[in-house]
């Protein structure tokens, strides 16, 4: 076989093969085939590369691909109204507890000058008629319900919101099947909802300069989580959060992009850790220097030994930077040092600046 001839049997694309023949015969066929030959080893390659990464994914576990995979439609697709929910700052910061607290009634969290306060309450049960106790809100789910409620309670600028259709469609943008049954998603997710109509909350914050403020209120005035249809129990077609906690909100909602959250939704501590790095970043000026003892309290609050917290915490945020990975966050034998970010790798859009005020003068 001929170098030619060698070079033609390598060329296999149908349309690079019709080329190919329409070329044959002509005065510049040679340099035709030289230039079919780059782009079939040019498309080689790519397949090759591909596969290459297709393996490699495959080998990845669940968690870690579908972190890639949100990082990907993120570096592509920048944030938009659309992607976006909204959470309370202060739930942001403090957080709920990670694991079930069992019998006990109260959990507090303090970050900085803010600090929130839960106390389980009782709900009338629809059966029974009785009142029976609640425990804590807690894990990821508690904080996924609230960060949907609060987003439509944004979106929708009123304390008393449509859920009927909602729910279910956010239980699957965060990627659980909706299920029932004994150990189905929905019966999860009820618990939670539960939990947090019959809790107490007290919100405090406080400016550093001898402003302080305390708001005692359940989050929710009322709260019917199912009513009775006929396929058995479903989704009350509205909630309404109290007034107080409402306003609140409006005045201290942190942005969360959606696709971010659904990456870590099946972790209490890596949202904690998305929604506090989001608020941070949103106006830091300078680089914010943490202690590992202060990472312990604001993530480790389970975890009583350090230095387990802090293995655990260095896989957390590795998950956050495979999703961000423009984000300069190290971590050294000190603690954490967190930079500035550049607006276009921020979690959310930056806080909007307050206007200078004009200069007054007298003309």
């Amino acid at each position: 076989m001929s170098g030619l001839e060698a070079k033609i049997a390598e060329i296999r694309d149908a349309d690079l093969r019709a080329e190919l023949e329409a070329a044959r015969g002509g005065f510049l066929f040679a340099p035709i085939v030289e230039h079919l030959l780059y782009r079939q080893r040019q498309r080689d390659a790519e397949q090759a590369q591909a596969g290459a990464e297709a393996r490699r994914r495959e080998s990845l576990g669940r968690d870690r691909r579908r972190r890639e995979a949100v990082r990907e439609v993120i570096e592509n697709e920048p944030t938009a109204p659309e992607n976006l929910q909204h959470l309370h700052s202060v739930l942001a910061l403090c957080g709920l507890p990670y694991r079930d607290p069992g019998p006990t009634r109260e959990f507090v969290r303090e970050y900085g000058r803010n600090s929130l306060s839960l106390m389980a309450g009782r709900l009338k049960n629809p059966v029974t008629g009785e009142m029976e106790p609640q425990g804590l809100p807690y894990g990821p789910k508690a904080r996924l319900v609230l960060l949907h409620l609060c987003t439509e309670a944004v979106r929708q600028r009123s304390p008393t919101i449509e859920v009927a259709d909602s729910l279910s469609g956010f239980m699957r943008a965060m990627g659980f099947s909706v299920t029932g049954g004994e150990r189905g998603t929905i019966g999860a997710f009820k618990e939670q909802l539960n939990r947090l109509a019959a809790c107490s909350m007290q919100i405090g914050l406080w400016d550093g300069e001898g402003q302080a403020s305390t708001l005692n209120v359940p989050p929710f005035r009322a709260l019917e989580l199912w009513r009775r249809g006929e396929d058995g129990l479903v989704w009350q077609r509205t909630v309404s959060f109290h007034q107080d906690f409402y306003d609140s909100l409006i005045r201290h909602a942190l942005p969360v992009d959606i696709r971010a959250a659904r990456a870590f939704s099946g972790s209490a501590r890596k949202l904690d850790l998305l929604f506090w790095t989001g608020y941070r970043l949103r106006a830091l000026q300078r680089p914010l220097r943490l202690t590992w003892a202060n990472l312990h309290r604001q993530f480790g609050a389970e975890n009583a030994s350090l230095r387990s917290f802090r293995q655990a915490f260095k896989a957390d945020l590795a998950g956050l930077l495979d999703v961000f990975p423009r984000l300069r966050i190290d971590l050294d034998e000190g603690g954490m040092l967190l930079h500035p970010a550049e607006p276009g790798s921020l979690l959310v859009p930056p806080k909007a600046t307050r206007p200078a005020r004009a200069a007054s003068g007298r003309g």
